[in-house]
């Protein structure tokens, strides 16, 4: 669909208007007609490949089994090494008295942290890895020669119900509630850990010493299926107790804890997933249909119709000073029947296919040239790439509008999206103005996700503004 609007300017106040733009309208004592032209016939093609082997770029730990009629099968479990504390008491504190220790798994509160059957009895295991992993590590990852089935140092059963609600109030205002589950572990891991500090303080200077000293652990489903958990945080926590000597001379036990190891983004970590994809789906990718599905499952790969665009563009902007001012593209999506009510994914990242495998590796951020991301809105059914302006400005200015091949294999991919929200205080009114920023952007692990993207109803839009002298 095309839209011409246009109305007669006095000069001057186009050459102030518009003086910043991306090309100069300049003077002129002639009369002039502006146009703000839209353009949307453009049409996109498409096709589904498979995803299977994700490069771990997430702290995230997604633990479980769960089948779903519309979905598949999926298991998760894990294998990760941990950043160590920088600083541990030994003078009012030793081995002997640590008392218990813990491996703490924490899910979100107001998401759930899980997709699947809340109740189903499930159980899991905790094993001592005796290497470190490897980095890269993948999805794929094979732990047999890395840990020994005898050399378990916890097992219990978890569920969404039997976690712990815990809360912590953040900048005095919000607070957020969490679900952990603990793990009963050896005493004499903790009090392993403490020795090592006191005789070699050096060996938690980082997780690549540390990981030397203790190489991490696999957690694995051993019991039970039903549900997939969602872990964002885990912790090895120290349990012990201090004697103090009070005024009157007498002892008295104070009982408290520490967090010794954290499994962090600095660290190692890894879901191992295994997806076995429903005959459903694979017969709606043999037919042609764009289906993404996570973890390890589908994206879709596109020819992006940006040479049709730019031409069109400088066809319809010949003689004319123009300037473009937006691109974007809107992607329909259908919900496919999951018998756990499965999700489209949260976001999806649009890379050039030639740069995917750089972009992940490089813990990249979009840059709205050759990467871009769009967020789900449940309301419309719709991802919608609003930025892709610079897209198409750097083959204009840098390649003289002749795209590459390479600028028009384009990949959609699952992923999540990390933000951090800080807040702006303005005393004047007593009000705040919230900012987010993306931090982070690595292939989809925390939720099982599947849906259908409707290319044949998918709508690119260009805007932009011209200026013809008469």
């Amino acid at each position: 669909m095309k839209k011409t609007l246009y109305v007669l300017f006095a000069l001057s106040l186009i050459a102030g208007a518009y003086s910043c733009a991306d090309e100069n309208i300049g003077m002129s004592i002639a009369d002039t007609k502006y146009f703000y032209m839209e353009d949307s016939s453009f049409s996109i093609t498409g096709h589904s490949v498979e995803n299977p082997r994700l490069q771990s770029r997430t702290s995230m730990q997604l633990l479980g089994v769960i089948k779903s009629d519309g979905y598949g099968t999926l298991r998760s479990d894990v294998v990760t090494q941990f950043m160590p504390v920088q600083l541990i008491d030994t003078v009012h504190t030793n081995a002997a008295s640590i008392d218990s220790c813990k491996l703490k798994l924490r899910i979100p509160a107001s998401s759930g942290g899980f997709t699947g059957d809340s109740l189903a009895t499930m159980r899991l295991n905790v094993y001592r890895l005796k290497k470190q992993l490897p980095s890269p590590i993948f999805s794929d990852f094979d732990p047999t020669e890395y840990f020994d089935e005898s050399d378990l140092l916890g097992s219990t059963a978890y569920s969404p119900r039997s976690a712990q609600l815990q809360s912590t109030t953040s900048d005095g205002y919000t607070t957020y509630y969490f679900r952990d589950i603990y793990v009963p572990m050896p005493v004499e891991l903790a009090r392993e850990i403490f020795n090592e500090y006191k005789n070699n303080p050096s060996t938690m200077n980082d997780p690549t010493s540390f990981a030397k000293f203790f190489p991490g652990v696999y957690i694995a489903n051993s019991y039970g299926s039903g549900r997939v958990m969602n872990f964002t945080n885990t912790e090895l926590v120290s349990y012990f107790h201090r004697t103090y000597k009070t005024s009157a001379g007498a002892d008295s036990i104070v009982n408290t804890s520490q967090t010794y190891l954290g499994a962090s983004p600095e660290v190692v970590s890894n879901n191992i997933i295994r997806l076995d994809v429903e005959q459903a789906v694979k017969d709606m990718v043999a037919a042609g249909d764009a289906i993404v599905m996570a973890p390890a499952g589908y994206e879709v790969r596109l020819t992006f119709p940006i040479q049709e665009i730019i031409d069109r563009y400088k066809n319809n902007s010949e003689g004319d000073v123009s300037v473009i001012n937006s691109l974007q593209m809107e992607l329909p999506v259908e919900l496919l029947p999951t018998q756990y009510g499965i999700n489209p994914p949260a976001y999806l990242l649009m890379v050039k296919t030639s740069k995917k495998d750089q972009f992940i590796a490089g813990d990249s951020l979009t840059n709205n040239k050759d990467s871009f991301y769009a967020t789900y809105n449940k309301s419309t059914r719709k991802y919608v790439f609003s930025g892709m302006r610079d897209y198409i400005l750097n083959i204009i200015n840098k390649q003289g509008g002749i795209a590459s091949a390479e600028d028009k294999d384009l990949t959609l991919t699952p992923v999540d999206v990390t933000t951090y929200t800080s807040s702006s205080s303005y005393s004047y009114y007593y009000s705040t103005t919230p900012t987010t920023t993306v931090t982070k952007i690595a292939p989809q692990v925390s939720v099982p996700a599947i849906a259908k993207i409707l290319l044949d109803k998918a709508r690119i839009k260009i805007t932009y503004s011209r200026q013809a002298l008469y």
